[in-house]
């Protein structure tokens, strides 16, 4: 390696792109073995921001019966007040492009205010039934505060916790134990709200390109269309029951989610498009295959089946070198 970057140096002396003093510079820097903890500070920042969250939940949980609910709340109410000022004062003017705060400081401030108020909301909500039996405006008004936030603060991190929560909201909730057990397959859920509410993200994605609000979230609100649309269409071919709708619905997405990642080259778009397309025309063939009676050509299919998953693998990559092209 170090062979190569010093001829790669001299072949820029030699077309006189740079001096031999400059090239003399870059090893002088080199030989200093200088590397950025730019993303080690910020793992070591999210980590603090979600330790202290937790910190809170199990003081909270410990100490309800000597502390009090009332000195809580209001604990938890000041704290929130005090990072919510914070961040106001330090954050720049709203704007449609992006923006960032002064000091990266400040972005993970904003964030920890923002889940310290879910917190604060679901408290009391739990403690006192301030909404009553409609549990879900203990959802929705932390998603819009936080819908609120992620665009004036422009912080991608409160837009994701927004839209899972718009997603709970309308009751889209897949819990561990039932994707251990298989079960999410039979969830209602993961059916036509899970497609509307990925034909939503999508929809206010592309309005938002025309009227140039926060283009870049484009890409956080196509990743979750893109998971909750194709997730939905694949535990529902997989139902056996009413299969038809879902097929057209992951065939169209596919084709639109591939047009997409090109346009704004996202290859994780891409791949994960791609993954979903695959299984989904697979389920699909199968689905066909049920209908006919292939039982003296079954040999064959045996046969042809290895071939067929190392032809997918060859075109998988090779489309993934197409779309780096």
């Amino acid at each position: 390696m170090k062979k190569h970057q010093e001829e790669i140096r001299n072949e820029l002396i030699n077309s006189k792109l740079i001096t031999r003093e400059q090239g003399n510079q870059i090893d002088a820097y080199k030989k200093l073995s200088i590397f950025s903890l730019h993303n080690e500070l910020r793992t070591l920042l999210y980590l603090s921001v979600s330790l202290f969250t937790a910190g809170i939940g199990i003081i909270i949980y410990q100490n309800i019966d000597s502390i009090g609910h009332i000195a809580l709340l209001l604990a938890l109410f000041i704290i929130i007040c005090f990072c919510f000022f914070m961040s106001f004062q330090k954050a720049p003017r709203f704007q449609k492009t992006e923006t960032f705060f002064s000091n990266s400081l400040f972005d993970y401030l904003i964030v920890l205010a923002y889940i310290l108020t879910c917190t604060f909301i679901g408290y009391l909500q739990f403690q006192y039934s301030i909404f009553g039996n409609q549990f879900g405006l203990a959802t929705l008004i932390p998603t819009l505060i936080g819908l609120g936030c992620a665009y004036y603060f422009d912080n991608k991190s409160i837009l994701t916790i927004a839209i899972t929560g718009l997603a709970a909201f309308i009751g889209i909730t897949v819990k561990p134990q039932m994707l251990l057990q298989w079960d999410t397959f039979n969830l209602n859920t993961l059916g036509y709200p899970s497609i509307l509410l990925g034909a939503v993200l999508v929809l206010w994605s592309i309005y938002c390109d025309t009227i140039d609000l926060k283009k870049h979230f484009k890409l956080i609100f196509t990743t979750y269309a893109l998971h909750i649309i194709s997730l939905a269409c694949i535990c529902n071919l997989l139902s056996y029951t009413n299969r038809v709708p879902f097929a057209i619905f992951l065939l169209l997405s596919t084709y639109y989610f591939i047009k997409t990642s090109i346009k704004i080259k996202a290859i994780s778009i891409y791949i994960f498009t791609i993954l979903y397309g695959y299984i989904g025309l697979n389920i699909i063939l199968f689905m066909l295959l049920e209908r006919l009676d292939f039982s003296n050509l079954f040999e064959l299919f045996i046969f042809l089946l290895p071939i067929y998953f190392i032809l997918s693998i060859i075109g998988f990559i090779k489309s993934i070198k197409k779309f780096k092209q």
